[in-house]
């Protein structure tokens, strides 16, 4: 079974380069192979790079390159042999040799240039879920009461990034994060591939140390990580958090009491712990 599953991957990721080598220099959007191989476009990115080490658009890039350095050894002027490899302009040529020659993922990292994002917008019992993901984990997850605004909330924060709709593929995730707000998934323990300061990074971590039912100050947070006057620091952390509910700052609230803000809204928070709090009851009665 095993065998013939890779042999299955093994066609399929031969089948997509020569799609790319025969419609060179033209590329193909991940929608496109997706509906041509009738496969998620999520599936497909990951399936290639597993295959290749790299994704369809970086290998529609090399092609490109290859090409362009063909046409010049052979004596193309270079203007000529940026378009005619299908280079719209000379600057689209030096970024994608730049990614050929190895520049780290950091450098793509500002509002997703060089990414590819696939996203979900489900209904949820809080009104509608967004769940986007890379393929190494999910990027961002939000809360609201419109698809449309939620849509518009991921656009704007990667407003260079290829984003892909694929409920199919992200729907694994979604489901479990529903699962979670209808109190069938106590946890959510799901891969994370997050943009942050190492500071950050050590406050969603901490957040994620805190109980199902309970919560914590700003101050014991700070604490927690051992900087106990940076509570200011700790949220700004919170409020900066883009994975809602994996890293659970609904579980943040005032030395006070009272529930402070929430990036998502404060009547959402307010669900949040209700549900978590009758949760950690039910499983109280039923050890």
């Amino acid at each position: 079974m095993n065998v013939t599953l890779g042999a299955e991957r093994a066609d399929l990721v031969a089948r997509i380069c020569t799609y790319l080598q025969d419609i060179h220099p033209r590329a193909a959007s991940l929608q496109e192979l997706g509906e041509r191989f009738h496969i998620s476009p999520f599936h497909l990115q990951r399936t290639f790079k597993a295959a290749t080490g790299i994704s369809p658009r970086q290998y529609a890039a090399k092609l490109r390159l290859e090409d362009f350095k063909t046409q010049v050894r052979n004596g193309q002027r270079i203007t000529d042999a940026i378009y005619g490899a299908g280079y719209g302009s000379s600057s689209r040529l030096y970024e994608q040799s730049d990614e050929s020659l190895g520049m780290t993922p950091s450098t793509y990292r500002l509002r997703g240039a060089g990414m590819t994002i696939f996203y979900s917008v489900v209904p949820c019992p809080l009104g509608y879920l967004l769940v986007a993901a890379t393929e190494r984990g999910i990027c961002k997850i939000s809360l609201g009461d419109s698809a449309a605004a939620l849509i518009a909330d991921l656009d704007a924060e990667f407003a260079d990034a290829e984003r892909v709709r694929d409920d199919e593929g992200v729907g694994f995730w979604t489901e479990r994060i529903i699962a979670y707000l209808e109190g069938w998934q106590p946890d959510l323990d799901l891969p994370l591939d997050l943009r942050a300061t190492a500071f950050q990074v050590k406050v969603w971590q901490q957040l994620q140390k805190i109980p199902v039912g309970e919560t914590r100050t700003y101050s014991e947070v700070a604490a927690a990580i051992g900087k106990p006057n940076a509570v200011r620091a700790v949220a700004n952390a919170c409020a900066k958090n883009p994975a809602a509910l994996v890293i659970p700052c609904h579980r943040i609230i005032r030395k006070d009491r009272g529930l402070g803000g929430y990036r998502w809204g404060i009547e959402i928070k307010r669900a949040l712990l209700e549900r978590e709090q009758a949760y950690k009851a039910v499983a109280q009665d039923n050890p």
